[in-house]
């Protein structure tokens, strides 16, 4: 599993680096095409809410990814407890609002901005279908990232129980069924460990990207009004999204410098987007054609992502499972705290 391991931390690392380049320089350097809304500027103010938030988002995020992964010193939070189920359900709740009711909301008005051409961005609703396609591409990746590790996998234990790949072992009668039930019960729990990989692989990919454009709004915005309402909501925010993810990443079982690495991205991405919101607002304009056409992209890429993510392999892959459909009272409990989770993320599209 190490070359997984390193494969996918390499390539989501690539991911990053190419919406950093892509995103900051058109976003600075675009035309701007029509004038900005009045609203309160107050720059020394907006600063102090910005630290703020730098501050606050960075310990709830740290906390929330962290809790899960910490389960040996918090046992309700063990992958094996009900209550993990319940508030992993919660989490999911969180990420599937913030695909719909944030982030592709988000995406629409970028992209049908009166701000840019309305041709062709007016003649066809691109951030619905940027959405679908990057649905449709993480299922892909989901797919075919699972496939290629098993197949990997499946290779490496032949060698293992055979001496050389494509030879078959002779076993004796009174050890056959012994030997067989545990490479049945090896290869099951291999499988289910490479999903539970992909999936916080791919998931932390949809997060960190809609945290970095939500970081680069709130750094470059120097309304007070605008910021501080936003403070609170991104903290509830990131908390919970972070419990999501360190929950697929506990049961992911990776090796402890992973971890930390996975931890540490996810922690720093929307604090590093206000960092660098803050360094760019005095050149950076939120009306630029540019600018709103690359957001909007990637509001949509990473909706689609977020909505996919949670539906698929968090909700489904959890609801499905035998542990939930035999217990009717952690189905109830499971389904009531996906509700408060979503309820409570999409009221606070009221304020942010």
């Amino acid at each position: 599993m190490m070359n997984f391991e390193s494969y996918s931390h390499g390539w989501i690392c690539k991911i990053v680096f190419l919406a950093f380049i892509l995103l900051f320089p058109t976003a600075v350097l675009g035309d701007c095409t029509c004038e900005s809304d009045e609203e309160d500027r107050n720059k020394t103010l907006a600063l102090k809410y910005k630290l703020a938030a730098i501050a606050s988002i960075l310990v709830a995020s740290a906390i929330g990814v962290c809790l899960p992964v910490l389960s040996k010193t918090i046992p309700a939070l063990s992958p094996d407890r009900n209550f993990f189920f319940i508030i992993k359900a919660f989490a999911a709740g969180v990420i599937l609002s913030t695909g719909f009711i944030h982030v592709l909301p988000d995406a629409f008005e970028n992209l049908t901005s009166p701000c840019i051409n309305p041709h062709p961005w007016s003649d066809f609703p691109f951030a619905g279908f940027v959405a679908m396609v990057s649905a449709i591409g993480t299922l892909m990746v989901d797919t075919y990232a699972t496939s290629y590790y098993r197949k990997k996998s499946s290779g490496k234990t032949q060698i293992a129980s055979g001496g050389e790949e494509g030879v078959v072992p002779v076993h004796t009668h009174a050890t056959h069924g012994h030997a067989h039930g545990s490479v049945s019960t090896e290869d099951n729990s291999g499988e289910t460990l490479l999903r539970h990989r992909v999936i916080s692989q791919v998931l932390e990919l949809g997060i960190i990207v809609h945290s970095v454009i939500i970081g680069i709004a709130v750094g470059t915005s120097e309304s007070p009004k605008t910021i501080k309402p936003l403070i609170a909501a991104l903290t509830f925010h990131q908390f919970f999204e972070g419990i999501g993810l360190g929950g697929c990443i506990t049961q992911a079982k990776f090796k402890s410098r992973a971890v930390a690495i996975m931890a540490l991205f996810f922690s720093l991405t929307t604090p590093l987007g206000i960092v660098i919101g803050i360094g760019i607002s005095n050149i950076y304009s939120d009306t630029s054609s540019t600018a709103l056409i690359v957001e909007g992209i990637f509001n949509s890429a990473s909706a689609g992502i977020l909505i996919y993510m949670a539906l698929v392999d968090l909700l489904s892959a959890d609801f499905m499972s035998p542990k939930m459909q035999s217990n009717g009272k952690l189905q109830l409990g499971a389904n009531v705290s996906l509700l408060l989770g979503a309820g409570c993320m999409s009221l606070l599209a009221k304020w942010a």
